[in-house]
């Protein structure tokens, strides 16, 4: 049933014109007046849920159909979509993108399935921009997962002793698994390895307790959660099994995460604290980047926590991981960062927070203003990489890691998707003009930065 607040007017305009209806004829089925219904139509008002009632019971209908925008994301979709290149120049803002999807919602779906299903010519596609179209479509929040995960937590007692030891008694209690930790020398390439024959979880030495932790919950997910994470993968209706697999994959990690720390409680530890990355660190026995995932999946109806979006990036500024969960980040999605980005500082300190508030580039629409929080973490097998989280300056306000920094816009640091996509003027670090500008060159003056557009 929709939430209150929900304007569906064009979906109950589209219902009535196809029972052939006036406005007052269905309005008298419904029970409410032929100017309340216009107003509906008009989305003027939401949709109440009586009135949601009425609709199924007079019309046979399925009120989730109401929520057709969730099948493309809502305005967050759209706007992953418009944060493409080639739309770069047109400023379409999330305003506008609401009034499309409220006003035409037929015609963002008709777009969204023409972005989403063009060829190679148009659009180049591959397994992982796949897989987290899909993540993105859920806003990275899959309700039934974490709910059985939680209810398993509850079972095992998780929020009582110690984690690692509940998780390898289910293995060895329920599957009769035991957990065996084995030297680099015999596990060079692999860092969790599930031998039936001798009935084991085999676990790289170089783990630490924390991933320990997750790849033993990582193993009960994909043992106990097949069939809920197959369905949901049959729902994607991926073009290639990689694209799938990398989906099951998110999916498998995504109940781990769940296990560990169960939806309710950390919740509760996260409000508690003002989300202190620190403290939620030692008491969940997590890693940053497992911490991050998790924060970003945070949208129980009713019990919801902070939109915070994830990324991943390498020495070079490349995205290996990308996650807006809620955010409605845009800043995302680009092939490049910006390198006033304090992220990138984080790399000459490892394991210290850089937090730093940035005014990201509207390309003639609005500018966001963000909070980011950067940390480095260490691959598993080696190598290093830098975890941002990020959340709307507007929310941080409560957070631990804001507390005595400016939040204000004004204050924060300019930032674009990348030179050829920013139009900040005068930044010193720019290293390419911004498409579709022009550029203006004098031969009496030459200024410090290389381009003026």
């Amino acid at each position: 049933m929709p939430e209150a607040g929900l304007f569906v007017g064009a979906a109950l305009r589209r219902l009535r014109k196809r029972a052939g209806l006036t406005q007052a004829a269905m309005a008298s089925r419904l029970a409410i007046s032929p100017s309340y219904l216009n107003l509906i139509e008009r989305n003027q008002r939401p949709l109440s849920a009586r009135v949601v009632l009425q609709v199924v019971q007079q019309f046979d209908f399925d009120p989730r159909s109401l929520r057709e925008d969730e099948a493309i994301g809502g305005v967050d979709g759209l706007a992953r979509r418009m944060a493409d290149e080639r739309f770069s120049d047109l400023g379409i803002d999330r305003d506008e993108l609401a009034e499309m999807l409220s006003a035409a919602p037929q015609a963002a779906a008709a777009f969204a399935r023409l972005y989403d299903n063009a060829g190679p010519a148009e659009r180049r596609e591959d397994p992982t921009d796949a897989a987290r179209r899909e993540i993105e479509r859920w806003r990275n929040h899959f309700a039934d997962l974490d709910a059985a995960a939680e209810s398993l937590a509850d079972e095992l007692r998780l929020s009582r002793g110690d984690t690692y030891t509940a998780l390898a008694e289910r293995l060895r209690d329920r599957h009769q698994l035991g957990i065996r930790i084995l030297p680099r020398e015999v596990m060079p390439d692999a860092l969790r390895r599930l031998d039936l024959h001798a009935r084991q979880l085999q676990l790289g030495e170089m783990l630490d307790p924390a991933s320990r932790t997750f790849e033993a919950a990582t193993q009960i997910a994909q043992l106990e959660f097949r069939d809920e994470i197959a369905n949901l993968a049959a729902g994607g209706q991926f073009a290639e099994p990689a694209a799938r697999a990398l989906f099951e994959r998110h999916l498998t990690a995504y109940v781990a995460a769940a296990l560990v720390m169960p939806y309710g409680r950390f919740l509760r530890a996260c409000e508690a604290t003002g989300y202190d990355f620190p403290v939620l660190l030692r008491r969940f026995g997590v890693g940053f980047e497992q911490l991050a995932h998790r924060l970003t999946t945070l949208q129980r109806v009713g019990q919801r926590g902070l939109p915070f979006f994830m990324a991943r990036l390498d020495r070079a500024g490349q995205y290996s991981k990308r996650f807006a969960g809620a955010s409605g980040a845009t800043l995302l999605e680009s092939a490049n960062s910006c390198p006033l980005w304090h992220a990138h500082r984080a790399f000459e300190q490892p394991g210290e927070l850089f937090v730093q508030t940035v005014l990201q580039d509207g390309a003639g629409a609005a500018p966001a203003h963000w909070l980011t929080i950067a940390r480095t973490v260490d691959g598993r097998a080696g190598g290093r990489f830098v975890v941002v989280l990020g959340l709307e300056a507007r929310l941080a306000s409560e957070l631990a890691a804001a507390r005595g920094r400016s939040l204000r816009a004004e204050e924060a640091t300019p930032f674009g998707l990348g030179c050829d996509r920013c139009h900040v003027r005068g930044c010193l670090q720019r290293a390419l003009p911004p498409r579709g500008t022009t550029l203006a060159f004098s031969s009496l003056e030459e200024g410090v930065t290389p381009f003026r557009f």
